[in-house]
């Protein structure tokens, strides 16, 4: 019996690119110490509907050669949460959007990617566009590692500690959005996501 080789998929936030901080770290621990996973970290488009189909065709394309694990960060989580749902893929989330659509309705006008410098403009069918992707119920609580700190300034911690309350947890005081100490954790989410 032959055994799919793996693929980790990380998903990065709003305004944030493969270039940080989290997605170095992960890229550079898969490279020295897992070098027989597949790594993708796509540019993730700046508006839901394109963003969405970007990994809906990544996923289609790779899933049935490789065993695909999700790591997603912020709005990264909130897309792992909907692509959970539709695959059935394990994902870990750091600091996840829970309700992104609320957070957004503050960002709406111009808008500038400090990564990519890519300009836009971000309006309410935007908005929108990302309830849609609202998992009210999970099918599975114990396909999700719940990576969190209280300290995020950005997002309500305790909005993800209730919606993953029956997943597994690391809940940490202190800390910011861009999870301080990240690199304790890429071989635990290698091993949680069985890759």
């Amino acid at each position: 019996m032959s055994t799919k080789p793996s693929l980790l998929l990380y998903i990065h936030g709003f305004n944030s690119s493969p270039k940080s901080m989290k997605a170095n770290i992960m890229a550079d621990y898969v490279n020295t110490h897992r070098p027989d996973i597949q790594l993708l970290i796509p540019q993730i488009p700046c508006y839901p509907k394109p963003a969405i189909a970007l990994l809906i065709q990544l996923i289609e394309t790779h899933q049935s050669d490789y065993k695909i694990g999700l790591v997603g960060s912020s709005l990264g989580g909130y897309l792992s949460t909907w692509l959970n749902q539709q695959y059935g893929l394990k994902a870990v989330l750091v600091n996840p959007a829970v309700k992104p659509y609320e957070l957004l309705s503050d960002y709406l006008g111009e808008q500038t990617n400090p990564y990519t410098n890519e300009h836009y403009t971000l309006d309410h069918t935007h908005i929108e566009d990302l309830k849609q992707l609202d998992v009210e119920r999970l099918n599975e609580p114990t396909d999700f590692w719940l990576l969190q700190q209280m300290g995020d300034e950005v997002l309500d911690y305790r909005q993800a500690v209730d919606k993953f309350s029956v997943s597994r947890q690391t809940v940490e005081q202190g800390g910011d959005h861009s999870f301080q100490q990240f690199e304790r954790f890429p071989e635990k989410i290698i091993q949680f996501l069985k890759l």
